[in-house]
């Protein structure tokens, strides 16, 4: 694979990358390094699915690839307590494994207790204002504005040193981690390192797609581990009008998880409607949907039996090592009936 072949690998299915020229001197290297991280806070589902994806793309285009399990992040965040977050941390490794991306996994405590580290946060700190963190942790803070803790101000800066000491050359993460992303290339450098290349992805609709996806409304998304019957119900029953090209969950799950991963899309449907089609591209599918030519419920009822048989790996995990599911118990998230 050609340099440009890498480059465009590594742009697809993208909405941002900071900047281009960057990213050219990143891909000069023999084997530059890839990271996202993750709060470890809740079930893993088909939003987060889409940044494994292009993680794997990244790793085809000769990327290392370090996830990071925010365990100490998730915590500042206000978002559990310490048992209960490793225990999730557990569950999470295992789903990504199930996914089967080969990556270096990586807990924030491994090396963010370290007293080099501790003291590069107060020297981000002194150069960084109260606004300026709060507005970088707009999208990602949980609980309303007023009752927000100073933690939540130090979390932005330890994702900046994150991205130093895992000793990246290309931070990745969805469009709701460009604010931190861009606190990071201006703070960085006034302690002397360097700034960071930055890629977002787009973030996953919701499946009802009036709402933002939530592992507390149950039929906005589905978790990876979710039983085969659920994932299909739920696709069957998303938001797919004929007129939506761009907000439309169904066409975004077959762009990511289907085409983004070199695969073809088979729609059976009786031969009084027009018979069999397959799509080798998204572009293809798409224009087919526009015009009519293919129908919104053939689409869900093919998409839904696609995905439902490529998440086998991960179900099989869990039917394996039910106990990993343990941690979500205390969320109000369904369990599948295997568990």
């Amino acid at each position: 694979m050609d340099t440009e072949e890498r480059k465009q690998l590594v742009l697809r299915n993208t909405t941002e990358i900071v900047t281009e020229q960057e990213l050219d001197e990143v891909l000069e290297k023999e084997s530059p390094n890839t990271y996202v991280g993750y709060e470890t806070s809740g079930p893993v589902h088909l939003g987060h699915w889409a940044s494994i994806r292009k993680l794997s793309d990244l790793q085809k285009a000769g990327f290392n690839v370090k996830v990071l399990f925010a365990d100490l992040h998730t915590y500042l965040n206000k978002k559990g307590e310490e048992d209960w977050i490793q225990a999730m941390t557990e569950y999470w490794e295992a789903t990504f494994e199930a996914c089967g991306l080969e990556a270096e996994f990586i807990r924030g405590r491994e090396f963010q207790e370290k007293t080099e580290y501790f003291h590069d946060v107060l020297d981000l700190a002194t150069s960084t204002t109260i606004n300026r963190g709060q507005r970088s942790m707009s999208e990602v803070a949980s609980g309303d504005e007023d009752s927000r803790a100073v933690s939540q101000i130090i979390y932005p800066l330890m994702q900046a040193l994150d991205i130093e000491y895992l000793d990246v050359d290309l931070a990745m993460g969805a469009t709701d981690q460009r604010k931190i992303h861009m606190l990071a290339r201006e703070a960085l450098p006034k302690i002397g390192y360097r700034k960071p290349t930055c890629l977002h992805h787009p973030l996953v609709v919701s499946l009802q797609g009036t709402e933002k996806m939530s592992s507390s409304k149950p039929k906005t998304m589905f978790p990876l581990h979710a039983a085969e019957e659920t994932v299909k119900e739920r696709i069957k029953d998303a938001y797919c009008p004929a007129e939506e090209l761009e907000e439309n969950p169904v066409l975004q799950i077959s762009r990511f998880h289907i085409f983004g991963d070199d695969e073809e899309l088979k729609i059976e449907r009786p031969e009084k409607y027009g018979g069999n089609l397959e799509y080798s591209e998204f572009e293809n599918l798409q224009a087919d949907f526009e015009s009519g030519e293919l129908h919104p419920q053939d689409l869900k009822n093919a998409v839904a039996e696609h995905i439902a048989a490529k998440l086998k790996p991960v179900r099989k995990k869990f039917k394996e090592n039910p106990e990993l599911l343990k941690p979500l118990e205390d969320l109000e998230v369904e369990m599948p009936e295997y568990y």
